[in-house]
């Protein structure tokens, strides 16, 4: 009992110490760039309105083993808080407490525990998120029950439900409490649907409004993140061969991720040989052998919360085939007249359909389409999306501004069977970059990553250091 009590002291001191650690990245945005958007929330809020920002959920892998935790977006881009179990409100107008403080902002957030975070981790805690987020009011979540506030005095109560909220023990039961008691707070029903999805809109509208348009803090994580992206995509090409598994290409693009820094995908990396390219979210990656097919490569690297989207497509063997060239050079096409369409003030509709015209052209031109209206048997997915925190960022508008950071993306996919000359099979062509609008046009970020077919060509022809790799072989499982 001693034992177990002194060992407790000892966490507790050692958890009283500062957060800084050696080696840490240095790069995270400052309280300042939250405590701004907090801001330029407040500034487009209806009167009388309260934003309420969830934590997501935890969620679990494997028996009482969690998934990597994922932060809502939304409450990462307000406070810079990672960690679950939390609530944040943001109020348009200045509110008092019972002793007279005036506040903007009350966060809850989850209790310091020296005997959880031995075994998941440290936790700012109450004292941690004033001294690092420069938030004021703050409390432990479990404080929130009995915190007096009268949430239903205002007119606008602007939430989103955080997903998965089951109330069990693997589905952050704390985090349920939250918003049980918001919703005795709030005196709302979640019920009623009505209710909750107009609350919901308004929610979306007011963050997709700024989120869609990146501050200059924002630009600069998603160029690294962007370039990161391409230098694994140009890794890959000098590295792959006809022997490589789908799993071993994915596995070179993410290890050149961590190299740089960049703490997860933006997305389940997509690595499709041949076949398996023509499946637009294909994920699984266990092709063993890719052989002489074309591999499409869909993987983008997150770095501090903000996601690229980076698509290659790549002959294994290093040289495009005659008919894999005629359909990857119609995507490039493609990609190129949308492209001159980009500008501050120009539409998603028109690079759309600048790309469509292009690839309904070259679909009918070599006889895969006998009328150009047949185009989308073969190009079945939209042109474009915002990027950002999501990698399906939040926007508010159909209009392209600038500051804004988009993916273009054409591609065409013919499963075989299709109804066309068995030469055009199986091949499967994308090609993403990742663009800024600017005032006059646009800069494509994923610029560092080769897409002409010559471009992808030489640099395949060079030697990567994975080439040198060799492994033991396995004797298990013989």
């Amino acid at each position: 009992m001693i034992r177990k009590l002194l060992t407790v002291l000892f966490l507790a001191l050692v958890m009283q110490t500062s957060f800084a650690q050696d080696f840490e990245p240095t790069d995270y945005f400052s309280k300042d760039f939250h405590a701004q958007r907090r801001e330029a929330l407040r500034k487009i809020m209806p009167d009388s309105s309260v934003m309420v920002v969830f934590a997501y959920p935890t969620r679990t892998f494997s028996n009482d083993v969690d998934y990597l935790y994922h932060q809502n977006p939304d409450l990462y881009y307000f406070s810079g808080y990672k960690e679950p179990d939390a609530v944040l409100f943001i109020f348009k107008e200045s509110q008092k407490d019972d002793k007279g403080n005036a506040y903007k902002e009350l966060f809850f957030v989850q209790k310091r525990s020296p005997q959880q975070e031995s075994w998941t981790g440290r936790r700012l805690g109450v004292e941690g998120v004033k001294e690092k987020l420069g938030i004021p009011m703050v409390f432990n979540g479990n404080d929130f029950k009995d915190y007096a506030i009268n949430l239903a005095k205002f007119k606008n109560i602007i939430y989103s439900m955080p997903p998965s909220m089951a109330p069990s023990k693997t589905e952050s039961p704390l985090l349920a409490g939250l918003v049980n008691s918001f919703v005795k707070k709030a005196n709302i029903s979640l019920d009623n649907l009505s209710d909750v999805s107009t609350a919901r809109r308004l929610y979306n509208k007011l963050t997709g409004q700024l989120r869609e348009i990146k501050t200059p803090e924002e630009l600069v994580m998603l160029r690294k993140a962007v370039e990161i992206s391409c230098h694994a995509h140009s890794e890959v090409m000098k590295a792959a061969n006809t022997n490589m598994s789908e799993l071993e290409i994915q596995g070179i693009q993410e290890f050149v991720h961590k190299k740089y820094g960049a703490e997860e995908v933006g997305y389940g990396s997509i690595v499709g040989a041949g076949e398996n390219g023509c499946i637009l979210h294909y994920e699984t990656n266990t092709k063993t052998k890719v052989g002489n097919s074309l591999v499409l490569m869909d993987v983008g690297a997150e770095y501090h919360g903000y996601s690229a989207d980076v698509t290659r497509t790549i002959p294994a063997n290093g040289k495009f085939t005659e008919s894999e060239k005629q359909i990857y050079q119609i995507v490039y096409d493609a990609q190129e007249a949308a492209f001159k369409t980009l500008k501050d003030g120009s539409t998603f509709s028109a690079a759309s359909n600048a790309a469509n015209e292009v690839i309904s052209e070259g679909l009918l031109k070599l006889g895969i389409i006998k009328d150009k209206k047949d185009y989308r048997k073969y190009y079945t997915h939209g042109l474009s999306h915002h990027i950002g925190l999501d990698v399906h960022d939040r926007s508010s508008s159909g209009t392209l501004l600038a500051n804004m950071v988009i993916t273009i993306e054409p591609g065409i996919y013919i499963p075989a069977n299709s109804d066309c000359d068995k030469k055009w099979w199986s091949i499967g062509v994308r090609i993403e970059d990742d663009v800024l609008i600017t005032k006059d046009g646009y800069e494509n970020l994923s610029i560092f990553a080769p897409r002409s077919i010559a471009d992808i060509e030489k640099k395949m022809a060079g030697k990567s250091a994975f080439n040198d790799l060799v492994l033991p072989s396995l004797k298990s499982g013989k």
